[in-house]
């Protein structure tokens, strides 16, 4: 039983190393009884993964049934996967048997696994541990000898520290892990897949195959692939169909490929349900804290400038200029509120400090021709803040022409 032997015989295409590696555990755990969980995003194929385990184990003559937890609605996902007795619940006419029971000596692949309800997760944790379930409405607790392989493309970590899957249940169904590479990873099998896809489409609709240019065929390769083998699936078919021409072009195939995923860019993870709004909240905190933290910095140097003459206006004071800055008559004009708490004695030193800094800043502006930029590396201040001055001092920006 080599690599070449299950690849032909479920079809499986590429030679990337971590797609060999990903068959070879399957190989290998098969004949266990271990539980597996299969991870990798949406569309790469993990469903494969478990029928290779199911098909290379002792259990390969007995059921193989694939759930979809995610398809399931949360309030008759316990029915189906344990049973349930008759009168249960409404619209329970007569005795059911669940997944677990059905497949007893065979495989249950749950697919999705991580959208299962909390509850959900106590009861599989029971079946996996012991091999023991209720069914609902019943009292009576049953056995079932079932292998469990699980797949899903949502980080489970994370999940566990959002509280929506538990640590314990992950532990359990992660005794093999198994991870399917995206397709952006395999660059050498896209073309190879495509081109199996192509031929057979054009067997399918009785029509000649289609073919990429050269220039096409970068295209394909280097694109992002969100939806992995099953997007470029529906590209190949999409072009057999729709396409008179049988040689599809790098102009053709563009039409086909949506521009938002061309760019490969990371994707900014989103929590499910009210974890959304608590991400815009946090991110707003984030910028609250971080204009505090700027205003408390120029807090500090107003003080520092008291108390050691340094040039640098705090930036809570509006300041009008009556006469021109360069102007000996300059009489900066306060808020009472900025100087309430000022001495006497102090005030004309700070009227005369924020004087001289809106003549250096209109120096600096005049120097440079009024590049902010550079104006604000002379005077050691951010051009944000130069910016800010600017406005507060009152400063006539039309007396300096920037180049």
């Amino acid at each position: 039983m080599d690599l070449q032997t299950i690849k032909q015989r479920f079809n499986i295409v590429g030679n990337s190393l971590e797609l060999n590696r990903a068959i070879d555990v399957a190989r290998q755990v098969a004949p266990t009884d271990l539980s597996v969980l299969i991870t990798g995003e949406s569309g790469v194929g993990k469903e494969v993964f478990s029928q290779i385990i199911h098909q290379y184990s002792n259990r390969k003559h007995g059921l193989y049934m694939a759930v979809n937890c995610g398809a399931i609605p949360e309030g008759t996902i316990d029915s189906e996967l344990f049973g349930h007795e008759k009168g249960s619940f409404t619209g329970a006419q007569e005795m059911r048997k669940g997944y677990f029971e059905a497949a007893h000596n065979g495989t249950v692949f749950l697919d999705e696994v991580a959208d299962l309800p909390l509850a959900t997760q106590v009861r599989l944790l029971r079946v996996l541990e012991s091999g023991e379930f209720l069914k609902v409405g019943s009292s009576q607790t049953q056995k079932t000898n079932v292998r469990v392989v699980a797949a899903t493309n949502v980080n489970l970590l994370q999940s566990i520290q959002t509280g929506q899957f538990r640590e314990d249940l992950y532990y359990r169904l992660n005794t093999v892990p198994i991870h399917i590479p995206p397709l952006r990873e395999r660059r050498d099998d896209i073309y190879l897949l495509f081109r199996k896809f192509a031929v057979d489409f054009a067997d399918r609709f009785r029509m000649p195959s289609v073919l990429l240019s050269e220039s096409a065929q970068r295209l394909l390769e280097d694109y992002y692939w969100p939806g992995n083998i099953r997007q470029l699936k529906n590209v190949a078919e999409q072009l057999s169909v729709l396409e008179k021409s049988r040689r599809i072009s790098a102009e053709t195939l563009a039409h086909y490929l949506p521009e938002q995923a061309v760019v490969n860019l990371p994707t900014l993870y989103r929590p499910k349900s009210s974890d959304a709004g608590f991400a815009s909240e946090r991110d707003l905190m984030y910028k609250i804290l971080f204009d505090l933290r700027q205003d408390m910095n120029d807090l500090k140097q107003v003080v520092h400038g008291l108390v050691h003459g340094a040039i640098v206006p705090p930036t809570n004071v509006t300041v009008v200029p009556s006469v021109d800055p360069k102007s000996a008559s300059y009489s900066p004009h306060f808020p009472a509120a900025a100087t309430e708490d000022i001495t006497d004695t102090a005030t004309d030193e700070t009227l005369s400090i924020h004087a001289k800094a809106a003549e250096l800043i209109h120096k600096a502006l005049e120097r440079h021709h009024g590049k902010r930029k550079l104006a604000a590396k002379e005077l050691g201040i951010s051009e944000r803040t130069l910016y800010r001055r600017i406005k507060e001092y009152g400063l006539d920006e039309s007396e300096w022409k920037e180049q």
